[in-house]
């Protein structure tokens, strides 16, 4: 359990069925700290941008339901794929496809954490003209689509609950865009309160050897944030 408002996993952790070849996944230390710290055994975890599914692989093993969410059927079958281990729970781990902007299929103030990592805009595409694939959109559609996104978490969150959100700065033309706090905003937006910022240090970022031999005039961006938010 981290204690402090900086975190940094050097070796991002390889137990159960967990590993990084699915690009932009988040380090399952992560949404490990998130659950054990703000959520309790049979309790109910939503993570609205499944990915490769480790949040909810982290949900079986820490005895907590969990329903997983993404819009992409490739994400879905490999969700699955790590799902299918055996664990001594008796707890459900459901996978529908769906859209993080409406989750109608989710009652109003039903779950007990949220512990999400959206793409970001533009940057790692997860299809090639998927609608409603948030991470082919620019930054200005990105953020009025983040807002939808933040709205329905606000619904269907319990009140006095946390929502967690992974989300990274990027770069245009050499200056920053700064993603992760207009996202912080949306939420904010959303009626959200901020209990935490988390730092995240960046560890094997697969584009870090390539800018380290160009000649640059900036920083290498190498953290991240972990907004908290509170109902």
């Amino acid at each position: 359990m981290e204690s402090t408002t900086v975190w940094s996993f050097p070796e991002r952790g390889d137990w159960a069925t967990h590993c990084g070849v699915y690009r932009g996944n988040w380090s399952p230390y992560i949404p490990r700290n998130i659950i054990l710290r703000y959520s309790q055994p049979n309790e109910w975890i939503l993570d609205q941008f499944l990915g490769s599914g480790t949040t909810l692989v982290e949900a079986k093993l820490l005895d907590r339901n969990a329903i997983g969410v993404d819009i992409n059927e490739q994400s879905i079958l490999l969700s699955n794929q790590n799902l299918n281990f055996q664990c001594n729970t008796k707890t459900q781990q459901i996978i529908k496809k769906g859209d993080a902007r409406n989750l109608s299929f989710i009652t109003n103030e039903s779950m007990d954490l949220i512990c999400t990592h959206p793409p970001y805009a533009d940057i790692i595409n997860y299809s090639q003209s998927l609608d409603g694939d948030l991470s082919l959109l620019g930054v200005d559609e990105f953020i009025h689509q983040m807002n939808n996104v933040a709205r329905e978490a606000y619904r269907i969150l319990k009140k006095g609950r946390v929502c967690a959100v992974m989300m990274g700065d990027i770069r245009n033309k050499g200056c920053v865009v700064p993603l992760g706090f207009q996202v912080m905003n949306c939420f904010l937006n959303a009626k959200f309160k901020t209990k935490e910022i988390v730092i995240k240090e960046q560890h094997n970022c697969k584009s870090t050897k390539f800018w380290k031999k160009q000649h640059i005039s900036f920083l290498l961006l190498a953290h991240e944030y972990i907004f908290i938010f509170i109902k």
